[in-house]
């Protein structure tokens, strides 16, 4: 039985992924991994921390971001710093260049089941191009699975936690709030809290448990291990 009417997606995280061949010279020189099995995982450990410090009321979460990806890419603790420093600087350049796992089959996959996907991403203004330009997806891009938008929050001027940033979704989609439209986001405090607020049911991508591991408070949800998870709902 399907179990959702519509897919939404956040993109860092979900779709979306830091390239190791950028991170991993960052971190080296500080005893870091080069490892890109290693570098995948350090990038949900800093977001898994970056959701801590938000939910703490911590408003650099970035730092914790950094901080943790050095920890997880295996730098010892005493170059963890200076590690956390060198991907702060670097970070613009790294973008985020590679599609998570199962990413493009999932979406293509979903698409051709007809269910309508979009994207509600906190972003710079170019989530939609990195999308497209990775061949993920588009809302017009030839060989790209098909979206019906890409909220960017740059660009709309309203950001998660807002749940507002859903309705602009649910406009495009034609479809009213439900708990038959899934969000699936990689943090608890940006996503799980929004989308559950904006009236949806959320999903946590969480391919390494780490929110199993280390929870903190939120409303229920259920996890992803990996997106293709997604097609045994629809």
């Amino acid at each position: 039985m399907t179990e959702f009417d519509a897919i939404l997606f956040d993109a860092g995280g979900v779709l979306l992924l830091p390239s190791p061949e950028l991170t991993g010279p960052l971190v080296a020189p500080f005893g870091g991994s080069l490892d890109p099995d290693v570098l995948m995982r350090a990038h949900f450990a800093g977001a898994h921390a970056m959701d801590h410090a938000r939910a703490d009321g911590v408003e650099s979460d970035w730092d914790a971001y950094f901080r943790a990806y050095s920890k997880a890419a295996g730098v010892p603790e005493e170059r963890q710093e200076e590690a956390a420093q060198a991907l702060e600087v670097g970070w613009d350049s790294m973008r985020w260049r590679n599609p998570v796992p199962t990413a493009i089959e999932t979406l293509r996959t979903l698409e051709e089941r007809g269910v309508p996907i979009g994207i509600v991403s906190n972003s710079d203004g170019k989530v939609e191009g990195d999308l497209a330009g990775l061949g993920i997806c588009g809302v017009d891009t030839p060989g790209a699975a098909r979206v019906v938008c890409v909220v960017d929050s740059h660009i709309v001027g309203v950001s998660k936690p807002d749940p507002a940033i859903f309705r602009l979704a649910l406009d495009a989609l034609g479809l009213p709030a439900s708990k038959r439209i899934a969000y699936v986001g990689d943090t608890v405090f940006f996503d799980v809290r929004a989308s559950t607020a904006a009236g949806l049911t959320p999903l946590l991508h969480d391919p390494y448990g780490l929110h199993r591991e280390d929870p903190h408070p939120s409303g229920p949800h259920r996890v992803l291990a990996q997106l293709s998870d997604l097609l045994d709902l629809v």
